[in-house]
């Protein structure tokens, strides 16, 4: 993989303050010079800097953003985790940006043979199309989760682009996209046959007020995730000023790092990008070092991780069944003992539970439970239903 990545040049990265005082710069193990290429032995997180933005729209210039991220990221104490970490460096630009989605995609793919989850520094949101396309090679059918105010379906007949990108993933054949998610479309931004088209590939998607409104409720969503796509211009612009798409409304710094702790936390979920900062428009570093403690609290959340997904031992978990009325079946829920997560379970015939076995059983809520004894059926597990049926 080296002869795609080009060395971090050190003297552009601030060197770690205090010595004596290990911070997570020292505790990574990077590509910082030729023949000295991390190996891949006992790490479990590898940063990935893509330098492309030739699909960016009303966004150039983001393709210089993965050094400055590490100039705060490097200075940053290790929580009460030890971080076996390496970072990659930054890939080369290919003379196209098929190039450049061919050398990302076969870089994840390595490293998701590895079992290490990449973390991949934009660049445009597009790359998002590179990484997805890693699970195809995988053979793999999967959930994708962005974190975005809007869709990125941009139009039909025009180039994939930083706001396109999802309809070349949906158009792609063989498609291997399970499910879709959006968190925090502000819907001004949206056209309405956007939206009616989501409802009809039974995508889920959430409005920012209804998430900002109880942020609890984003966790069974990213549970389900595993790819994450965040794009900055989702977090308002006083909080992240580094975009030139940025906006007076999204998600405050904080409800941001609690996003991506959860998608840290979640089992499911192995690989995540941060996409879309523009160093020529941030004040100094605050959307830099915003991404930074971004990556910090996903880092706290995979050191966290119960392990209670998929199921390793029935008698870890409670079990309910719920009946309701002109339904022909239970829905049943299962309750983890160490966590006090939830899931419901899909009904599928026998033969299609291997084709499925990541996703018939669907993250959940408690507020989810309470629906269904008042004989309401969840609206998470009706869209998942239609899905498989």
């Amino acid at each position: 993989m080296e002869e795609f990545f080009n060395p971090i040049d050190l003297n552009e990265i601030l060197p770690t303050e205090e010595e004596g005082h290990r911070r997570i710069g020292d505790l990574i193990r990077l590509f910082s010079e030729a023949g000295a290429f991390p190996e891949f032995e006992q790490a479990e997180l590898a940063i990935i800097g893509v330098s492309e933005d030739r699909n960016a729209v009303n966004n150039e210039g983001c393709a210089q953003g993965p050094d400055f991220i590490r100039k705060y990221l490097y200075k940053l104490f290790p929580g009460p985790f030890n971080p076996r970490i390496i970072d990659l460096g930054n890939l080369k630009k290919g003379n196209t940006q098929k190039d450049t989605y061919f050398a990302l995609s076969g870089s994840v793919t390595e490293l998701l043979n590895a079992n290490i989850i990449p973390i991949i520094l934009g660049g445009s949101q597009d790359l998002t199309y590179a990484n997805y396309q890693a699970y195809q090679s995988l053979g793999q059918i999967i959930n994708i989760v962005s974190i975005d105010n809007m869709f990125d379906l941009g139009k039909s007949e025009g180039e994939m682009n930083s706001q396109s990108w999802l309809s070349s993933i949906i158009l792609h054949q063989p498609n291997y996209l399970f499910n879709y998610a959006n968190i925090g479309y502000q819907t001004y931004f949206i056209d309405q046959d956007a939206l009616k088209l989501m409802n009809n590939l039974f995508f889920d998607t959430y409005r920012l007020g209804i998430v900002r409104a109880d942020l609890e409720e984003v966790e069974p969503i990213v549970r389900n995730a595993d790819v994450l796509s965040f794009d900055i211009s989702s977090v308002r612009s006083s909080d992240a000023p580094g975009n030139h798409n940025t906006t007076p409304n999204g998600f405050y710094g904080e409800e941001a790092c609690q996003i991506v702790r959860y998608a840290g936390l979640s089992d499911k979920l192995t690989s995540i990008g941060f996409y879309e900062y523009n160093p020529k428009f941030d004040h100094d570093g605050q959307t830099a070092h915003l991404i930074a403690q971004m990556i910090w609290y996903f880092m706290e959340g995979f050191y966290s991780r119960p392990h209670d997904f998929p199921f390793r031992n029935e008698e870890d978990y409670l079990k309910y069944h719920v009946t309701i009325s002109d339904h022909q079946q239970d829905i049943t829920f299962y309750k983890s003992k160490k966590t006090d997560r939830w899931w419901m379970e899909i009904p599928l015939p026998a033969e299609q539970r291997a084709k499925y076995e990541r996703h018939y059983l669907v993250p959940c809520s408690y507020k989810d439970y309470q629906q269904a004894t008042r004989e309401e059926i969840p609206d998470r597990w009706w869209m998942v239903y239609q899905k498989l049926m």
